[in-house]
């Protein structure tokens, strides 16, 4: 079996220097909010060109610690609107019910699967406050784009980049285009933790100071709480761990790259459909997800032929149980892509035997 990703074999390859860093960090006694994380927090700053990145406990805290910091801060209110893609992963929208903000979902770019521009103007009303692009499966949306609109109408950025750890669109990388960002280090992205771990990114100070206070219990001095925050802070050892990992991120990126590229160049079956890519350095390839009419024939015949797939994300928001109130917005694209899409292996350990196998066996798929 050809896994969907193999992250014992991944991690095997700085088994040493990951133990290292476990241990210093052991050794030392200091486990949260230490002198790890502030070389984490410096160097992704740096590797991101932004003036500031807190860690967090995980992506959706990152997401959410954005929010709530706005609203702190007087730049959001209840019920003020989001503007979010509806075929992205439920933490997008949690993020923004869980601050009784409204999320207002819209449907992507059937070409990319990112947020379009042209849907973002379509769904524009007066209460439109955030636009939260997400750069899906590892592809940057159009920031200049979406950042000239924001500007247009005074809206607030916050950037979804936990799947595009080094993407760039223009030359500037995910994280430093919004007003904001949040990132994932969940083990199975490109830059992962050994763990549950996340990141926000910013320019501003005054954000990156609320966020910081927020994610540390509301605290500004110890023992003294100015706002209701919560617990969610990045611990010493993955950041030690994503220290680690994140000298090699680029080198990996380079890698997917070449593998996507090989699979797009010799795929060729008329009942699959390859991801469409304009900007190489805009897409970092955390999931590589080919189209298809007959999804779940392919899905079990690659199963059969000893090839793990997943599907990012087989029930479109609008179409879950937990936001029901949304079941009646009308998302057709959304819709079709929860039914067609199906994501093959791609990492860099990938072999070229096995891209080789994984290539030649979407060839020989026929539907019944």
């Amino acid at each position: 079996m050809i896994k969907f990703l193999d992250l014992a074999a991944h991690n095997a390859q700085y088994a040493e220097q990951l133990k290292a860093a476990a241990c210093r960090v052991i050794d030392s006694g200091w486990y949260i909010q230490g002198a790890e994380l502030g070389t984490f927090e410096k160097q992704f700053s740096e590797y991101c060109a932004v003036e500031h990145t807190i860690g967090v406990a995980n992506g959706l805290d990152a997401l959410s610690l954005i929010l709530r910091s706005w609203k702190t801060l007087g730049l959001l209110k209840d019920k003020d609107e989001v503007l979010v893609p509806a075929n992205t992963f439920i933490a997008s929208i949690l993020a923004i019910s869980d601050n009784d903000l409204t999320p207002v979902l819209v449907d992507p770019d059937p070409a990319t699967f990112n947020i379009s521009v042209q849907g973002i103007l379509s769904a524009r009303t007066t209460r439109t406050r955030v636009i939260m692009p997400v750069h899906l499966y590892g592809q940057m949306a159009p920031m200049d784009e979406i950042m000239s609109i924001a500007q247009r109408y005074d809206w607030l950025v916050l950037e979804d980049s936990a799947q595009a750890h080094g993407a760039s669109w223009q030359g500037k990388k995910a994280g430093n285009w919004g007003h904001a960002a949040a990132f994932s280090f969940y083990p199975g992205k490109n830059l992962g933790a050994l763990g549950d771990a996340g990141a926000v990114t910013t320019n501003d100070q005054a954000l990156a100071e609320r966020v910081r206070h927020l994610s540390n219990y509301g605290s500004t001095a110890k023992y003294s709480h100015s706002f209701k925050g919560r617990n969610s802070r990045l611990d010493e050892i993955q950041a030690a761990i994503l220290s680690v990992k994140l000298q090699y991120l680029d080198n990996e990126i380079e890698t997917r790259q070449r593998i996507a590229s090989f699979f797009i160049n010799n795929i060729k079956n008329k009942w699959i459909e390859t991801p469409i890519s304009d900007y190489p350095s805009a897409h970092v390839w955390h999931l590589f997800v080919v189209k298809s009419q007959y999804r779940d024939e392919l899905q079990h015949y690659l199963t059969t032929q000893g090839i793990q797939t997943l599907i990012h994300y087989p029930v479109a928001i609008h179409n879950q149980p937990a936001y029901i109130e949304l079941v009646k917005t009308a998302l057709p694209i959304s819709s079709q892509l929860q039914d067609e899409i199906l994501s093959i292996p791609i990492y860099p350990s990938l072999s070229q035997a096995n891209q080789e196998q994984i290539v030649n066996t979407l060839n020989k798929f026929t539907p019944i």
